[in-house]
């Protein structure tokens, strides 16, 4: 399976650099509003020193009563700045989490649906829900905290050199175990939480699986195997899961044993220096005070820096999703028509051998061409190369003379539909459901697209329209939102419609009826059917038998039931030989 790419360290630091400073003043705001929260919370130590300074030269209480509500003072202002500061980054991160959120399903719904099938859901999902949310996590609650406590160790350090030189240099002492520490640490951080995320879409993927196919799962007795296959993905995450803690059991114990360094050689150095009439006892207490309330923000630093890595690993796996090329833009120029034609076309999965082999084929503008073969034929890969998802790497696929995946994607879209089997129903009203096809559609124009698929059902929704489907609403069986996914067709109005396997999951009785009334209300359209039901090649102008990745046989259905080939022992076999 192919993952989606992973964006480089320049890539990421560019894509943060852009989602900070889009709004500049709120971060200048920010910015100033952290720094004087800082300098309020570095005055309390300083006035405490020359207390001690003057109880020492034997100050009256007065002076230190005053001094003291200095420090309050100082005190309340922090906390105001520090509340204001801390309101307004939290404010600007949620803004940065919705635009990211925003550009990331942007970015998603961009994707060519070929990139997506060999990604598989695993991996978009991790990266559009666990990734998403890291990324909201380090911009709303770590940038802040880095910001916060880096101002302030820069103002308290500074401090302590303002103190005395001396004393600024033996504070220093801790910090070339704490940096040591942090550069192993991040070296290999940043590529185990990539493979921690690697190891948990492969483990959605197993899990998706294996809850999707639950019936054939159990109907084919593969239950061990899916256990086998899911315990493998678990002992891989737990794996990458143990990496990361490894590297956290050592990066933590050697900080915090650094904490200690700096304050103890204050003290002794201080004392020193105190002896010889250097520096006095204030600023020897203060610098002691100092260190000690570094040791908060240094601590939620390098506390964070977990979560900062996390982030960053997860922010390289979202904005890979927009490393993927866009599908071209295609031809400026609209066809001359909508005559379908393929020339010589092969085509291969990832590499492999071919699955279509030299495919010829006219489909005329207003027929109805059905495709039939046994399973493994080539039918479905036909029909992705018709509808402009797979380019073949032999030969062409072209309508009106330009080949289909050249043009505009919006407008070979509009020209070309492909409806599969696979469906689904979005949360939200029936009207919703059916507005992604036509957002302009009127309600008398969605009940009739769903009158003409035969989804009797709809009338009877308590709300009508306004009904609730999907996750939280009513549960439409499958049958239902496959007569959904078609009435969404109908709305849609392409010219040509490709339908692969499109009423599967219908009762045969039901799939006949929504196959005419889809035939009365596709009347002048090309419509390409691919199907095991025979009624549907019994009632298309020609039928087309792909065998081995190849037509052997094309005709009307008289014709091929009269020559008597492959098409009339399938004929035979599923309607019963013609009566003698």
């Amino acid at each position: 399976m192919n993952r989606l790419p992973v964006a480089d360290r320049p890539t990421v630091r560019r894509a943060a650099w852009a989602l900070m400073t889009y709004e500049k003043r709120a971060v200048a705001l920010i910015l100033a509003l952290h720094i004087a929260a800082a300098l309020a919370a570095i005055a309390a130590p300083a006035l405490v020193g020359q207390i001690v300074n003057e109880v020492n030269a034997g100050a009256t209480a007065d002076s230190v009563d005053r001094l003291a509500l200095l420090i309050g003072v100082c005190v309340v202002i922090q906390v105001i700045l520090g509340r204001y500061a801390q309101y307004f980054g939290h404010r600007f991160g949620e803004r940065s989490i919705a635009r990211l959120r925003e550009e990331f399903v942007s970015r998603t719904l961009a994707l060519p649906i070929s990139v997506v099938e060999r990604a598989g859901t695993g991996d978009l999902a991790t990266r559009s829900s666990v990734d998403v949310a890291n990324v909201g996590n380090t911009v709303r609650d770590v940038v802040p905290v880095v910001i916060i406590a880096s101002t302030q160790l820069i103002l308290l350090f500074g401090a302590v050199f303002v103190l005395h030189p001396l004393l600024g240099l033996v504070a220093l002492t801790g910090l070339p175990s704490i940096m040591l520490v942090s550069r192993w640490y991040l070296r290999r951080a940043t590529p185990a939480y990539l493979l921690e995320g690697a190891a948990s879409a492969e483990l959605t993927d197993e899990l998706t699986a294996t809850a999707e196919g639950a019936r054939t799962v159990e109907a084919l007795r593969l239950s061990g195997h899916r256990v086998e296959r899911g315990t493998d993905r678990i002992g891989r995450q737990w794996q990458t899961r143990r990496a990361t803690l490894a590297l956290r059991s050592v990066f933590f114990p050697v900080v915090e044993t650094s904490y200690a360094v700096p304050v103890a050689a204050i003290l002794l150095a201080g004392g020193f220096f105190y002896s010889r009439g250097m520096v006095t006892l204030g600023a020897v207490v203060a610098a002691a005070l100092y260190l000690q309330q570094a040791i908060e923000p240094l601590d939620r630093l390098l506390q964070w820096m977990e979560q900062a890595q996390r982030g960053i690993a997860s922010f390289s796996r979202v904005l890979g999703v927009g490393l993927v090329p866009p599908e071209p833009r295609g031809a400026e120029s609209a066809p001359s028509g909508q005559h379908l034609t393929v020339r010589g076309a092969r085509f291969a999965y990832g590499g492999g051998p071919d699955v279509l082999h030299g495919i010829d084929l006219d489909v005329r503008p207003g027929e109805r061409l059905a495709l039939v073969g046994p399973s493994g034929a080539g039918k479905s890969t036909l029909a992705r190369l018709l509808a402009g998802i797979d380019a073949p790497h032999a030969g062409s696929v072209r309508i009106g003379g330009l080949p289909v995946t050249d043009l505009e994607p919006a407008e070979r879209r509009r020209r070309i539909a492909l409806v599969t089997q696979e469906h689904h129903v979005f949360i939200g009203s029936l009207r919703d459901n059916l507005a992604f096809a036509a957002p302009g559609a009127s309600d008398e124009q969605m009940r009739a697209a769903l009158a003409a698929v035969g989804a009797d059902w709809a009338a009877d929704l308590p709300e009508g329209l306004d009904t609730e489907v999907g996750d939280g609403g009513r549960q439409l069986p499958a049958a239902d939102a496959q007569q959904l996914a078609l009435a969404r067709l109908v709305l849609a109005d392409p010219h040509t419609l490709i339908l692969d396997e499109a009423t599967a999951a219908l009762d045969p009785t039901t799939a006949r009826r929504t196959e005419r009334a889809l035939g009365a209300v596709l009347a002048g359209r090309t419509v390409i059917a691919i199907a095991h039901r025979l009624n549907t090649a019994h009632d298309a102008d020609r039928v087309a038998v792909l065998e081995g990745g190849r037509i052997t046989e094309l005709g009307s259905h008289d014709e091929l039931v009269r020559i008597g080939g492959a098409y009339a022992a399938l004929w035979h076999s599923w309607h019963g030989p013609a009566p003698a």
